[in-house]
């Protein structure tokens, strides 16, 4: 089934695996890179050149998972506006909208729909 999947959706699968894949590898090395794991070497400066791999590891994964988000939205965005349905959706926002402006309520009926009266001055007590 997954030969019938579109090209958009097998590449954006392929860069969310990349994705976990360098996420995963970027948490091993950044656990070795930390200063207080004694795996690994033991000079600082080569633990934080490990850390900063581990960093690096983590930014290529978050631009994969961007790259393949935003692959997505674009493909399932040109589909949308696509369809001759643009001038259907102008008008079920312009029919919301509307229904919107119909529901304010008028002058008379603010004070009793939206407020709570008070309670008279006479009726609260004072110690």
């Amino acid at each position: 089934s997954s030969l019938c999947l579109a090209a958009h959706i097998q590449t954006s699968r392929a860069l969310m695996v990349i994705s976990l894949l360098l996420g995963f590898f970027g948490i091993i090395v950044s656990v070795v890179g930390m200063k207080c794991t004694k795996v690994g070497e033991e000079d600082p400066v080569t633990k934080s050149r490990i850390a900063v791999a581990g960093g690096v590891l983590f930014i290529l994964s978050g631009l994969c998972t961007l790259a393949a988000v935003s692959l997505y939205a674009t493909q399932v965005t040109y589909e949308f506006f696509r369809e001759s349905t643009i001038p259907i959706n102008a008008s079920l926002t312009v029919l919301g909208g509307s229904l919107l402006c119909c529901s304010c309520p008028t002058k008379d009926r603010r004070g009793q729909q939206y407020y709570r009266q008070s309670q008279p001055s006479t009726a609260r007590e004072y110690v």
